[in-house]
């Protein structure tokens, strides 16, 4: 028995009950097919028409290394002309990354081109879209997202294969103390179970996103994805209703964050040292206990 993964649900179109009730109340994953067909985005957004938009900005750049204890989080690994880095990932593989990149601040005119689905629930952050570019083989590291919106993500030419796991695992997946991510110590596609039994018997779903596709994950899921093509995404957000996980997300947000970038800038090796071995002891302990329930 290693990990165990469900496929994700799957439809071409949903209604606003449906969704609701099945997905949004319960907090279950779903691809929807045909979300953002009726975007202009759909066939307006190609490699060149991106290049063309704002192929002289100069983007921060992430690759598959461990992160640096002494940094703050989201520190990028170097730095290029967009429009150099689009050519990069259309025709070679490479563990590049664009993260949480914003087009739209430079070019308002992408507006027009998506649609955030208020037909099925309200509550997006209408001014705070995230587009995400990755070169063929590039990994993002197992997290979920600090301020615990639900996310649509729409993914546009290639594949995308994704991985989620519930927030009740976080233990099990080595969550760091005062962060939202995990060990960057182990392949969750092929994890060492001697090295970290905790991941034995973890329950998650996968699913690959194609162009079009877009992937509604609920809050506080954690993910990880790996780009099967160059390819990019967009990721629009809604508040969650509940004032617990505002609250929740106001924490992380301010006071943790804060905390958590104090003690790297102090203590850099140390504290990260520290942290690790928590993570361990934690996962042990969740596993031992045979937690979640």
């Amino acid at each position: 028995m290693g990990i165990l993964l469900k496929p994700i649900d799957i439809v071409d179109n949903i209604s606003k009950d449906s969704f609701v009730n099945k997905y949004l109340n319960t907090r279950k994953p779903l691809i929807i097919k045909n979300l953002a067909r009726n975007w202009p985005a759909f066939t307006k957004w190609t490699f060149d028409y991106l290049k063309d938009t704002v192929g002289d900005l100069i983007v921060p750049l992430y690759d598959s290394s461990k992160a640096d204890p002494s940094k703050p989080i989201n520190a990028s690994a170097g730095e290029m002309k967009f429009s150099e880095y689009v050519d990069l990932i259309q025709n070679k593989p490479t563990d590049l990354r664009i993260f949480l990149f914003d087009p739209i601040k430079y070019a308002p005119q992408l507006l027009d081109d998506y649609r955030a689905p208020k037909n099925l629930m309200g509550g997006f952050l209408d001014s705070y879209p995230n587009m995400f570019f990755g070169g063929k083989g590039s990994v993002t590291f197992l997290h979920y997202d600090i301020d615990l919106a639900h996310i649509f993500h729409t993914h546009f030419h290639g594949r995308k294969k994704i991985i989620l796991f519930e927030n009740k695992w976080k233990d099990r997946l080595y969550c760091i103390p005062f962060a939202t991510y995990a060990l960057e110590d182990y392949d969750i596609e092929n994890p060492d179970f001697e090295k970290f039994p905790a991941l034995k018997g973890i329950e998650g779903q996968q699913g690959i996103l194609e162009h079009g596709d877009t992937l509604f994950m609920p809050t506080g899921y954690w993910h990880w994805m790996k780009y099967l093509d160059g390819s990019f995404s967009i990721s629009l957000r809604a508040w969650d209703k509940s004032w617990l996980v505002k609250a929740k997300s106001l924490y992380n947000l301010t006071l943790q964050r804060k905390f958590d970038d104090i003690m790297k800038r102090n203590y850099a090796s140390t504290y990260m040292s520290w942290k690790e071995e928590l993570a361990h002891k934690r996962a042990d302990i969740a596993l031992s206990n045979s937690k979640p329930k």
